[in-house]
């Protein structure tokens, strides 16, 4: 069970990674102004820190739980 856990936030992490990796890409190449892409980028540079950061406390409130309820 603990080996599957630790697969899934493997997998979660490298999709988060992977679509991180896509927005950016896919904002580079859009035909807008240097300075709106960068403002785009600067947004969903933020909005992709808070959204990772949620994830990452809901994760560790998630073990903590689980070692609770394992001890």
């Amino acid at each position: 069970m603990d080996n599957s856990n630790n697969n899934t936030g493997k997998l979660v992490a490298t999709l988060l990674v992977g679509a991180a990796i896509g927005g950016a890409l896919g904002i580079l190449f859009a035909p807008s102004k240097g300075s709106v892409t960068r403002n785009k980028m600067r947004s969903k540079g933020k909005k992709t820190k808070r959204s990772l950061q949620e994830k990452y406390d809901a994760l560790l409130k998630s073990q903590k739980n689980n070692n609770k309820t394992n001890v």
